[in-house]
């Protein structure tokens, strides 16, 4: 498993090992005992499997609050994505700014997203299915957005289709900007 730090402390971008042959791969996405190795100490309780169907599906900028906060791994199934964390932590010295990568299923790349970031993403390929593990369960009192595009991301960041008019659903279009949004979460 290749682990690269970001700009961003706690935001981890995993490459599990992939072992191919003629008939496909096998690759390790999960492994406690060596991310434990590696300082990566979380207890998945949840998986959740969505599916984006057209190109340009926005969904984001979102947090659970606590006292469920989530940390979050993301990765591709099928399709391609591209995937945000954005610093949402009153004092850090990185308050506000994002990483993003490219999650596809032939990279096999993760996002692994800490509590007090929030996350989003943009699909890059019809019918993306994405895939990513939480440490807390979804909780509707704590769930929070803010405006995917108050935060300066280059959602087309090494992409090719900056053309795309991208959607979103209500909550997501409603959402508060990051300007006027007040963090619950605190370095």
């Amino acid at each position: 498993m290749q682990i690269e730090d970001t700009k961003l402390s706690g935001v981890k971008i995993l490459t599990p090992a992939r072992f191919g042959d003629a008939r496909g791969f096998f690759s390790e996405s999960w492994n406690r005992q060596r991310m434990e190795a590696h300082g990566i100490n979380l207890d998945f309780v949840q998986d959740n499997h969505s599916l984006s169907a057209e190109v340009g599906t926005v969904r984001g900028l979102h947090f659970q609050a606590p006292p469920h906060a989530q940390d979050k791994l993301v990765r591709c199934g099928r399709g391609a994505l591209f995937d945000v964390a954005v610093d949402i932590r009153k004092g850090s010295p990185t308050y506000g700014q994002w990483v993003g990568v490219e999650l596809t299923a032939e990279n096999g790349r993760q996002l692994l997203v800490p509590k007090g970031f929030l996350h989003g993403f943009i699909s890059r390929a019809p019918d993306t299915e994405i895939l990513y593990k939480c440490t807390d369960y979804y909780a509707p009192e704590c769930d929070g957005a803010v405006r995917w595009d108050s935060c300066g991301i280059d959602w087309f960041a090494g992409g090719e289709a900056t053309d795309v008019r991208p959607i979103l659903s209500q909550k997501d279009a409603a959402a508060p900007t990051l300007a006027d949004f007040d963090s619950p979460f605190h370095y």
